[in-house]
């Protein structure tokens, strides 16, 4: 009987321990269901970067073809670590890159800190919209960056993945969501 009462809390303890690691490790967070898939994009009415790129409206994410839309910024090092991916997405036929300059204005960067970034490392969007505030993207449901959504034909996000994208992520998420 003894045996029984020293059990009982080894047995709670454990499946507690079993219980609390399933909820904290069910998968990396940037796998993690995001309300917006499914629903229209929200609106994304923000000025161009700067005059050597246009910016992109609400409008032309839902023109019939799929368009790849980045949240990024160049104070952030794992933007940085995922730009030669973009720089290769960007060079596949039939891929539309939006990018969307988040935040610039933070940590005493600014909009020529944005443009020296893409001059340094190449620029792979087509168009660039900057959020300084960070509003839309709070609309958005960016977190931090890099944040990257696929935006289907229709206007409709179909992939929302936080982090920086690398081979594997294109292969397993981005790439069959642009079919």
């Amino acid at each position: 009987m003894k045996r029984l009462y020293f059990l009982i809390p080894v047995v709670t303890f454990l499946v507690l321990t079993v219980m609390f690691y399933k909820f904290l490790f069910q998968g990396p967070p940037s796998e993690l269901p995001s309300p917006l898939v499914g629903k229209t994009a929200p609106d994304i009415a923000l000025p161009a970067l700067d005059e050597k790129n246009p910016g992109f409206s609400r409008g032309e994410l839902a023109q019939g073809k799929p368009i790849i839309v980045n949240f990024w910024a160049s104070w952030c090092v794992p933007c940085r670590l995922e730009h030669p991916t973009l720089m290769e997405l960007a060079k596949r036929e039939g891929v539309t890159l939006y990018g969307v300059d988040y935040k610039e204005g933070i940590y005493g960067k600014t909009d020529g800190d944005a443009r020296g970034f893409l001059e340094e490392l190449g620029n792979p969007f087509s168009k660039i919209n900057k959020d300084k505030e960070g509003r839309v993207s709070i609309d958005w449901g960016v977190t931090g960056v890099p944040e990257t959504f696929v935006i289907d034909g229709k206007g409709v996000i179909r992939v929302h993945y936080a982090g920086p994208l690398n081979d594997d992520i294109l292969r397993r998420l981005i790439l069959p969501a642009l079919k």
